[in-house]
């Protein structure tokens, strides 16, 4: 009979926040076994002295490195690996032997901590039980006395190991933050929030329920003097409500003249195109162009893409909001504010500038000056990628039938068909749109031969990206989503050896000779 393995958390310090079941439980083990730092005393254990009984078998799991240079050579993630591996071996013995083995755990057992991957290597061999703790930022927010997150706000926990623009992003982005592995990251950490327009209101806390606990606003801490045991608490209180950020926005004099810059005018609206994903195939002039605003607009995806910056407001909305987040930019620029609305791809091509147009035709916004910048389209990523299939005459279509009846896209792509143009087709699929690439298939094979040639990128310039090249027989609908952008090719449009798509530049004359 072998034993039962326990992932048991004391809590952040104070021994008396250990709960009653992990006391107990701690107390009738045959094994205890803890981690320990590189020449460091196990904090878990010092937590836990007073209930370890004396006859019971302790187990020191020292690690091999922390933060610093290691010689295996796998680095330190295989120096890591060969450590737990190692130590659930040894932990194993004891189970096998019918021991109950206890694992102690800071904080809560699979909230950051070591004792997951005992977990991970044991739990499909032995009868397993995690016991919970109080994590290290429950106790912080009790010191600091401040209301982390109410009602419906969201609270997120970030590593200060994350790069600096995105742990910028995700403070601009949430109501209450806590963020933890402090220590060298500090630096960087301090640097995110001030981009964030979080630094304001958030909270330091060191070694929250020991003895030596301290807490202090982040902006009066000495970096030099931060230990592994600290966070910092963003309360959710400490973010402006947005609806009332931008009421305060446009009811207030313009940055312009806030800032000294003299007569309230309407500043220059700009509507940019980020491209199909990279950052490397964003324009210089669109980088450019991002630095001086003090307002993003766009659909939430493309706004989570325009590094978070101090000064930087970002108003991110759902996808069928186009003309209302235009509206939004509008009467921001109307009031002096530089601003800028964001779009995948091109903004010119199914992107946001039109909208933008749409809704500048009320006269109110008549005095906005509104500027297009050019960014890399879909269409001419997933061409790219498959050689030269626009290389003639093309045309572009979008099968999403929300602001335009499916039968004038049945006319138009007949139209197409019988043109024998190479057609790229955008949104071709979504959740609601299951059968419009099939009738869309069946459309064009009344005009076209059934060994045309099709290419099917998918989330081109990301890591996911694929690119696939059939015909249009044998092209499954079913395998297209959202993600896709599809290029339907031309009579003359062929493929190379070596599986690249390429359209002359001359017509095919065949079909119109006779």
């Amino acid at each position: 009979m072998t034993g039962r393995l326990y992932g048991v958390g004391l809590g952040p310090g104070d021994p008396e926040l250990i709960t009653l079941k992990a006391a107990r439980l701690i107390a009738a083990a045959d094994v205890i076994a803890f981690h320990a730092g590189v020449g460091k005393q196990s904090n878990a254990r010092r937590i836990a002295a007073d209930l370890i009984p004396d006859g019971a078998i302790e187990e020191e799991l020292r690690y091999p490195v922390t933060t610093g240079a290691t010689a295996h050579s796998g680095g330190y993630a295989g120096a890591m690996a060969e450590f737990y591996e190692e130590s659930a071996a040894r932990l194993a013995v004891h189970l096998e032997a019918g021991r109950t083995v206890v694992v102690l755990a800071e904080g809560d057992p699979l909230f950051y901590g070591s004792y997951m991957y005992m977990h991970d290597r044991l739990s499909d061999r032995f009868e397993t039980e995690v016991v919970p703790g109080v994590p290290a930022f429950a106790a912080a927010t009790a010191t600091t006395a401040s209301p982390l997150v109410r009602q419906t706000d969201v609270l997120t926990i970030l590593p200060g190991t994350l790069d600096e623009a995105e742990l910028a992003r995700r403070l601009a982005d949430t109501d209450g933050a806590i963020i933890m592995k402090l220590g060298r990251t500090f630096p960087k950490v301090v640097s995110a929030l001030r981009q964030a327009g979080r630094l304001d209101g958030a909270l330091y806390v060191e070694r929250a329920s020991m003895p030596e606990e301290r807490w202090l606003p982040v902006v009066d801490v000495d970096p030099d003097s931060v230990p592994y045991f600290s966070l910092i608490v963003v309360p959710g209180d400490s973010k402006p409500d947005p609806a009332d950020r931008v009421a305060e926005e446009l009811g207030a004099p313009p940055r312009a003249q806030r800032e000294g810059g003299g007569v309230s005018r309407s500043a220059e609206l700009l509507v940019i195109g980020l491209g199909p994903g990279p950052d490397r195939w964003i324009t210089p002039e669109v980088t450019e162009a991002l630095a001086g605003v003090h307002h993003v607009v766009g659909y939430a995806p493309y706004v989570n893409r325009v590094p978070q910056r101090e000064g930087l407001t970002r108003h991110a909305s759902g996808n069928t909001v186009e003309v209302d987040r235009a509206r939004l930019a509008l009467d921001l620029a109307l009031k002096g504010e530089r601003v800028a609305v964001v779009s995948g791809g091109d903004a010119g091509i199914f992107g946001m500038a039109a909208a933008v147009f749409e809704a500048a035709e009320d006269e109110a916004y008549a005095d906005v000056p509104i500027r297009v910048l050019p960014g890399v389209s879909a269409v001419q990523a997933v061409a790219a990628r498959a050689g030269a299939p626009i290389g003639g005459d093309f045309a572009v279509m979008s099968l999403s039938d929300r602001l335009k009846p499916w039968s004038l896209i049945e006319q138009r792509l007949r139209a197409v068909a019988e043109a024998d143009l190479v057609l790229a087709i955008y949104n071709p699929a979504s959740r609601s749109r299951t059968t419009q690439v099939a009738e869309a298939q069946t459309i064009l094979l009344e005009h076209r031969s059934g060994d045309t040639v099709v290419v099917v990128g998918r989330d081109v310039g990301r890591d996911e990206e694929s690119l696939t090249v059939t015909t249009l027989e044998k092209l499954d609908p079913d395998s297209i989503d959202m993600k896709c952008l599809l290029i339907v090719g031309a009579s003359g449009t062929r493929t190379t050896s070596a599986g690249q798509v390429w359209t002359p530049r001359f017509a095919e004359r065949s079909r119109f000779e006779s």
